[in-house]
């Protein structure tokens, strides 16, 4: 029997692939027997992570709100690979931490560019090959803020909210061809970042560890085998659905 939880076969695009979350995905999707393109803006990183990946990983620099170049991204991808673009996950982003009435209306403008309007130009240059092949998987990148209260990040909140809409009108629109449309809500994954973060707040550092259940922090491998089974045969009833990869912190008190 054919392992449901392998990738062969498959081909992914990973927006933000050269670093943290991106590259854990793209590692596990490469034990799991995918191809992977690596997309983003600093070259350096993206050969380095490709380098490590191996022969199954190719890399195009691109800066993804350049939304008139989403279809130039996917050709791109699909020659680096030697293979279309059957799995694009939209994990790119940027990070805006500061109070709501000091964000200003290109700030938040921004944020939902990164976010929300080059995820949906990309979705919506990958759709007519998928839908035409009648197979393919699109995987957002959402967040605790998709859920939760969170201070200081309004703009950061809002885009990663506006996922959990078009994941379902996304799904109810393509699911038919044979395109399925996910998505995974990180919960606090290990990662030099968040360390540099949390070891200067340590209050917050607490609160984190005390509202989650399992009581830890995730590794990038986590989030990984989850956007792998997402995208495997074994989830292939699978549309619509938003999984929380938190240790609990989404239900957490």
């Amino acid at each position: 029997m054919i392992d449901p939880f392998r990738l062969e076969g498959e081909t992914a695009l990973i927006t933000g692939g050269g670093s943290g979350l991106g590259l854990g995905m793209a590692r596990c999707f490469v034990r799991a027997g995918a191809k992977v393109v690596l997309v983003g803006r600093r070259e350096d990183a993206l050969r380095a992570a490709a380098g490590e990946l191996g022969p199954s990983a190719s890399f195009v620099p691109h800066d993804i709100t350049q939304l008139e170049r989403a279809g130039e991204l996917l050709e791109r991808a699909a020659h680096a690979a030697g293979s279309p673009i059957s799995i694009l996950v939209n994990n790119a982003g940027i990070h805006l931490k500061k109070p709501a009435q000091q964000t200003t209306p290109a700030e938040f403008n921004a944020v939902l560019q990164t976010h929300v309007v080059a995820a949906h130009a990309l979705s919506a240059a990958a759709l007519p090959g998928m839908i035409r092949r009648h197979h393919g998987s699109i995987l957002f990148i959402a967040s605790m803020a998709s859920f939760l209260g969170i201070p200081l990040i309004v703009a950061y909140s809002a885009a990663k909210s506006a996922y959990l809409g078009m994941i379902r009108s996304l799904a109810a629109e393509v699911s038919a061809h044979g395109v399925r449309v996910n998505s995974i809500a990180p919960g606090w994954i290990e990662s030099p970042m968040l360390r540099q973060a949390l070891d200067a707040d340590l209050p917050r550092k607490q609160k984190i560890l005390s509202r989650t259940p399992m009581g830890g922090f995730g590794e990038p491998d986590d989030i990984g085998w989850a956007a792998v089974y997402l995208c495997s045969p074994a989830a292939k009833f699978v549309t619509g659905a938003v999984l929380p990869v938190d240790g609990g912190a989404s239900i957490g008190f």
